[in-house]
């Protein structure tokens, strides 16, 4: 554990494939979102059992385990530590137990209330939107009423979730896990040497490759986690007033989330998305000077949502920074990101 100094959080580091095991399921889930290549994401899951691959897809947009329960498990923290910790948890609580939903104010009890009665009605679906629409602005009522149908059974959601991570580490993990262990670990070794020779801003933005969260400073500890699969984004959990889970990406940039593919991923990632000529205005503007969202789509000339979407591009390519301070997102390009591709690309052509 290490201190910056007076008035900065203390940082601690945790390790173990487990963070993997259950942010690759997710990755799985929503390949775009990560800049995967859907059909081999497709082929992956299609390796599961139909009715666990279809749990899986129905419960993809909020059944995610908090990054918290995992930072709880006990050592070494791998899938196997994970599964065996669920199968201790009793399948109605299972739900509760690996999630969490302080984020939004009230949200927690109202599922909770719901789980009790075992049933669902109109006004619990208008009270658990009018609470995520309070803290997220939006949300489908498809998803709210999918939502609210898992949870007014939770036996089953419970029995289900722990038989389609089995299923899915069986069919994928097992085998991803040894790939990616020896990588996290020396990822480990790398960043605390960093930690070493930087203050703790630096050092968070180094390991999120471009991110400035003034949030995460707020905390009294901060727990730094390296994961293969979220990289280059970031994921985080918190215990209010008392740490944050702040997971970041620890893949190489000469290697591919795909096992076996020789193109290395950032490479690909950066060259798809300079191949646009909106996304190379937004390079040259964000060259110039830090901007927002809403400042982009003045200039350019386009709907907000329109922007944010090249800003997702740009972003999963490590090609611009962000600072996050609230709710408002300010961007940079990240000039050496370029550099460092284009020297990727050199180095991956001589080897034809």
């Amino acid at each position: 554990m290490m201190e910056n100094r007076k008035g900065t959080p203390l940082i601690n580091w945790d390790l173990g494939t487990a963070y993997d095991f259950f942010i690759s399921l997710n990755v799985l889930q929503n390949p775009e979102t990560y800049g995967l290549r859907p059909s081999w994401a497709a082929g992956v899951r299609s390796r599961l059992p139909v009715e666990e691959r279809k749990f899986l897809e129905e419960t993809r947009e909020f059944n995610y385990v908090s990054q918290n329960w995992v930072y709880s498990l006990p050592e070494p923290k791998d899938a196997a530590t994970a599964i065996w910790s669920l199968r201790q948890i009793p399948p109605e609580k299972r739900i509760f137990e690996i999630s969490e939903h302080h984020e939004c104010e009230g949200l927690a009890e109202a599922l909770l209330d719901v789980s009790k009665r075992r049933v669902y009605n109109q006004k619990d679906v208008d009270r658990v939107r009018d609470i995520i629409r309070k803290c997220e602005k939006s949300v489908k009522y498809k998803l709210v009423t999918k939502m609210l149908e898992w949870y007014s059974k939770p036996d089953e959601y419970g029995e289900l979730f722990l038989s389609s991570i089995q299923s899915f580490y069986q069919n994928f993990y097992a085998e991803e896990e040894k790939r990616i262990s020896p990588i996290l670990k020396n990822n480990l070794k790398q960043s605390k040497e960093l930690a070493g020779q930087v203050d703790v801003v630096e050092l968070l933005k180094t390991l999120s490759q471009g991110v400035d969260f003034k949030e995460a400073l707020e905390f009294p500890e901060l727990v730094l986690v390296p994961s293969f699969w979220s990289t280059p984004l970031i994921m985080w959990a918190y215990k209010p007033e008392k740490y944050m889970v702040f997971v970041y990406g620890a893949r190489p940039a000469d290697m591919s989330l795909i096992p076996g593919e020789e193109a290395p991923d950032n490479t690909l990632h950066v060259l798809k998305a300079l191949a646009d000529p909106t996304r190379l205005q937004i390079m040259r503007y964000l060259s110039e000077e830090n901007l927002t969202p809403a400042q982009l789509a003045k200039k350019l000339r386009l709907r907000a949502p329109t922007v944010i979407h090249h800003l997702d591009t740009l972003r999963i390519a490590g090609l611009v920074e962000i600072t996050l301070d609230g709710s408002s997102k300010c961007y940079a390009a990240r000039q050496e990101a370029i550099n460092t591709t284009f020297l990727s690309l050199e180095k991956y052509l001589g080897k034809q």
